[in-house]
Order: structure tokens, then sequence, then C-alpha cells
């Protein structure tokens, strides 16, 4: 799992985006590789059609059976390739929705620990302030 440095603001946005662009790559080469494989599929179905015109009567049943082969073998693999895709897309937009989820709680937390700070500078501020307001008083009373 992909680990970001934390910056004054919550995470560092170059790296996250780094992060986002790479699982963007993964998914669309797999998108590829499935488009590649159906271009295949097509590919072979028409190499088969033209087989099964060119061939005589006698041997269109083996040769057909082997088509019928091939071409469940191809569906299987594609089959298997789109649901590793999907299991791929799947984890990559968990993690990134983890990531995310992080960061919020990342950020509410700073948020939070702004509101105190800004609470007890304001308590020093106004302590000090009244230690001010005590001096002048003082020094008029003598």
């Amino acid at each position: 799992m992909e680990r970001f440095n934390s910056s004054f603001k919550g995470y560092n946005i170059d790296e996250v985006n780094k992060f986002v662009d790479d699982m963007t790559r993964e998914y669309g080469a797999i998108i590829d590789k499935l488009r590649k494989k159906d271009l295949e599929i097509d590919r072979l179905k028409r190499e088969n059609s033209d087989l099964q015109r060119k061939v005589d009567s006698n041997s269109i049943g083996s040769i057909y059976n082997s088509s019928e082969e091939i071409s469940r073998m191809a569906k299987y693999e594609a089959k298997t390739i789109i649901e590793d895709a999907k299991k791929n897309a799947s984890r990559i937009v968990n993690e990134a929705l983890l990531e995310a989820e992080k960061i919020e709680i990342k950020a509410e937390n700073l948020r939070r620990n702004m509101v105190v700070f800004k609470r007890r500078m304001r308590t020093v501020v106004k302590s000090q302030l009244e230690t001010i307001d005590d001096i002048e008083e003082i020094k008029l009373d003598e």
C-alpha cells in the first residue's frame, strides 16, 4: 500500500496525484490489454468464418469443433482477464478511498487543533491585555 508524506495542510498533493496517475495508467494498461484480446477474438472469429467457407463438407465437423474449442478458450481467457481487471480496479479504488478517508480525518484533526490553538491564543492575549491594563492603572494611582 502506498504511503504519503504529510505536510502542514495534509498529505503531499504531488505524491497523492502521482499515486492516482500511476493507478490510472495501470488501469488503462489493463483496459488496453482487454481491447487487444477483444480484437484477437474478433480476428479469430473472422478467421474461423473464412476457414469454414473454404473447407469441404467432410472436414467441416472437425474444423468446427476445433474452432469452437479455440473460441471457447478465447472467451474463457477474456472472461478471466475482465475479472482480474475488475478485481484490480476495485482494489485500486478501495485503496484510494481509504487514503482519501485518512486524509480527511487528518484534515479534520488539524481543523480541531487550529480551533483549540486559537482559543488558547485568545486566552493568552486577553490575559496579557489585562496585565497591561493593570500596569496602566498602577501608574495612574501613584
